[in-house]
C-alpha cells in the first residue's frame, strides 16, 4: 500500500503542473490551508454540560483559531459519504473553503466521546458509565461507540482519514501558509514535502501522539526538516525524549537542529515555551487567565492562531500571542465555532494584556 501512494505522488505532480498552468490567470482567495481530522463529536463537560453529535476534529478547531485573525482558509480532510452534508453547509456559511474535503464512497466512522472530570482533566471513562452517572440515556448515534486505544502508528498503513494526494485542489498549492494538525506518521512524512511544491513558504505541523515514541526518534529529523514550526504538547515531547532528558528547552533545541525554524511546547494552563533557532532566544508565555469551559480542541485553536500571527508578521513571539489568544477564547465555550463569537477588538486587547506577562528565559 505503501509503495502505491508514493507512485500515486508521481503522477500527481505530472498532473498538477499542467493544472497550474491553466490556473496561473485565476486569483486565488485561499491563503490558509488547515489539513486535519473531522469528527463527530459527543462532550460532556465538567459542569455536566452535554454537547453531543456535534460537528468538531481539530481540522475544525485550528481554522476557528485562525479565522479570529484572519480568512481565506480551505480544509483538507477525509470524511465518509454518511456524514452529514448540512454540517459542510456550515463550514460554508462562515467562510470556510470546503473544495478540499474529500467524501470517500463508504461509511467512515468519525465519532469521538470526550468527557472531563475536571475542567482540565479528560476522562477514560466509556460512554454508557459516564451518562449513567448523569442519569442519562446514552444518545443512539453513539451506541457501539469503541475508542481507539493508545497505539503506536503503523510504518506502512495509513490511516482511514490520511490525507490522499489527489484530494488536494490544485488551487490549494497557490496558498501561503499551512497548519497539518496531529495525524499518523505516513501522513506527516509525505504531506509536508507535497505542500513546499507549490507557493506555500510557512507550514506548520503538530505531530501525532502515535509516533511521539523514542521507537520513532530516527524517523523525527525527516518530519522536522524544513518546518517553519514544529508545535507540540509537553505530553507528547517528553514521551519522545524519555530516556534522553527531562529539560524541556534541550528538547526544542533537539528539534530545531532537525532542521526546523521554531519549536513550541505547549504546556496548556502553564502557557507555552517558545525557541527561535535563529535568534537562539526563549521565550515562556504563560497562559491567557482565561474561564475552563471545554479544552477541547485548544492546542489546534493555538495552532491555527500562530500560523496567522507568524504569516502576517514573521514574528515567533507575536505569531505564539496570536495563537495563545485563540487557545482562550477556545476554552470559554464549547464546539469548534465557540470563538467566532468573540467581540470586535477583544483579541487585540488580550495580545496587549498577555504581552506584559512574558518572560524571556
Amino acid at each position: 500500500m505503501l509503495k502505491s501512494y508514493f507512485l500515486d505522488i508521481l503522477d500527481f505532480f505530472l498532473v498538477t503542473r499542467k493544472k497550474a498552468i491553466c490556473n496561473m490567470s485565476e486569483s486565488n482567495s485561499i491563503r490558509y490551508l488547515i489539513a486535519g481530522k473531522i469528527e463527530r463529536e459527543f462532550i460532556v463537560t465538567a459542569n455536566h454540560q452535554t454537547h453531543l453529535d456535534i460537528i468538531g476534529g481539530n481540522a475544525l478547531y485550528a481554522s476557528t483559531g485562525l479565522s479570529i485573525w484572519d480568512n481565506g482558509i480551505g480544509i483538507i480532510s477525509r470524511i465518509g459519504e454518511d456524514f452529514p452534508q448540512e454540517w459542510l453547509d456550515q463550514l460554508s456559511e462562515i467562510g470556510l473553503d470546503k473544495s478540499g474535503i474529500k467524501i470517500v464512497p463508504e461509511n467512515l466512522d468519525l465519532r469521538k466521546f470526550i468527557a472531563y472530570d475536571e475542567p482540565d482533566i479528560p476522562s477514560g471513562e466509556n460512554p454508557i458509565s459516564r451518562f449513567a452517572k448523569l442519569g442519562l440515556q446514552i444518545p443512539k448515534s453513539l451506541l457501539g461507540y469503541r475508542p481507539s486505544p493508545p497505539a503506536l502508528d503503523n510504518r506502512a498503513i495509513m490511516g482511514s482519514q490520511s490525507v490522499h494526494i489527489n484530494d488536494i485542489p490544485s488551487i490549494y498549492f497557490d496558498a501561503l501558509a499551512a497548519h497539518i494538525c496531529p495525524s499518523d506518521f505516513i501522513n506527516h512524512t509525505v504531506l509536508p514535502s507535497i505542500l513546499r511544491q507549490g507557493h506555500i513558504s510557512t507550514i506548520t505541523l503538530d505531530p501525532g501522539a502515535g509516533y511521539m515514541d523514542p521507537v520513532f526518534w530516527e524517523d523525527i529529523p525527516a518530519i522536522a526538516n524544513h518546518l517553519t514550526a514544529f508545535i507540540t504538547s509537553e505530553k507528547k515531547i517528553r514521551s519522545l525524549f524519555q530516556g534522553r532528558t527531562i529539560d524541556l528547552w534541550e528538547m526544542a533545541e533537539a528539534i530545531c537542529s532537525f532542521g526546523c525554524e521554531i519549536a513550541i511546547i505547549n504546556q496548556n494552563t502553564k502557557g507555552v515555551l517558545v525557541y527561535d533557532n535563529a535568534s537562539k532566544n526563549k521565550w515562556i508565555i504563560p497562559a491567557y487567565p482565561a474561564q475552563i469551559v471545554d479544552p477541547t480542541g485548544r492546542e489546534d485553536a493555538f495552532c491555527g492562531g500562530f500560523l496567522s500571527g507568524f504569516q502576517t508578521t514573521y514574528d515567533p513571539l507575536q505569531a505564539a500571542l496570536y495563537g495563545s489568544i485563540s487557545y482562550s477564547f477556545s476554552v470559554e465555550g464549547s464546539g469548534p465555532f465557540y470563538p467566532l463569537g468573540a467581540l470586535p477588538g477583544l483579541a487585540k486587547a488580550r495580545v496587549e494584556s498577555l504581552k506584559s506577562m512574558i518572560h524571556k528565559n
